[in-house]
Parts: C-alpha cells; sequence; structure tokens
C-alpha cells in the first residue's frame, strides 16, 4: 500500500512492525505530553492484547475499518469514528478492511511515544515495511520495551 505524502510529508517516519507510523505531535511539545501518531496499517494487522498503565488511547480512524475489543467487549469503527481505550483496560484491534487503514492514535504522556520509538526503525519510504511474522525474539524484545514503558502485553492480537 503507497500512502498518500500529503499527509505525513516533513514528519518523522518509522516503521512499527508492519505499520508506517509518523509523528505529528511529539509529546515533548507541549506541557500537557499530547502525543499525535499517524498509523497505516495493513489488512489483518492487529497488536497484541494489551494494557496502557498511565495514559488513555484515542483512536481517530482517517480511512478503513478497525475491530476494536476493550476490556473484553467487541467493537466495529469505520472512518470518522472515534474510540477511546481508556487506561487500565485490555484493548486490541484488528485491520478488517481489505485495503488497510489509517487512524490517528492520541496518548497524553510519553510512555506510548517512547516504545514506539525504541521498538521501530526509520521508514525507508513513506510507505509500509515489507511485511514480515515476529520471531520469538522480535516478541520478546517488545513485550519488554513495552513493560519498561507503562505497556502491559496481556494476550494475543485478534486472529
Amino acid at each position: 500500500m503507497t500512502m498518500t505524502p500529503g499527509t505525513i510529508t516533513g514528519k518523522e517516519l518509522f516503521w512499527f512492525n508492519n505499520t508506517l507510523v509518523a509523528i505529528h505531535v511529539s509529546s515533548m511539545a507541549g506541557e500537557d505530553g499530547i502525543c499525535v501518531v499517524e498509523h497505516h496499517m495493513p489488512y489483518g494487522d492487529s497488536p497484541p492484547l494489551h494494557v496502557h498503565r498511565r495514559e488513555d488511547e484515542v483512536f481517530h480512524i482517517l480511512e478503513g475499518r478497525l475491530r476494536f475489543q476493550i476490556d473484553g467487549h467487541e467493537r466495529i469503527a469505520d472512518a470518522g469514528e472515534t474510540v477511546i481505550a481508556p487506561k487500565g483496560l485490555p484493548h486490541t484491534y484488528r485491520v478488517e478492511s481489505p485495503e488497510g487503514a489509517r487512524a490517528l492514535t492520541i496518548t497524553r504522556g510519553s510512555d506510548f511515544e517512547t516504545m514506539l520509538r525504541q521498538a521501530s526503525r526509520p521508514a525507508e519510504q513513506p510507505e509500509l515495511p515489507p511485511l514480515m511474522e515476529p520471531t520469538p525474539e522480535i516478541i520478546a524484545a517488545l513485550v519488554q520495551l513495552c513493560a519498561k514503558n507503562g505497556i502491559d502485553i496481556v494476550g494475543p492480537p485478534l486472529g
């Protein structure tokens, strides 16, 4: 999937697992620590079930369809909808639209952004990275980085 460069031109771009992320607003930019990250995700992408200890996570869907699971409840969100995963509640999502999805993720605090920066690599171009299956070593490193940054992995991705 090739991205529309107009939305991410001039932004810090990273490949985080199988996604492209653009940091629009860093948590260091203002006193309240608001972070806005744009995610470009392929069909089927799903992070492991996880809990943020100190940050709510807000998702605003720009394109596509996501199936969320928050505290054991599922819901579908389409472009234009906004979903909140309150801190302390286990949550994940899965991209359900065949063309992939694009969403803004908004947090307050630096936990998520710090983990994202530590677990990602600079994007070589403004498009999705080559798909790869996570190895046990990659999963173990992600679990460790998440824990170090106030995020606990508590289950598998959505199937």
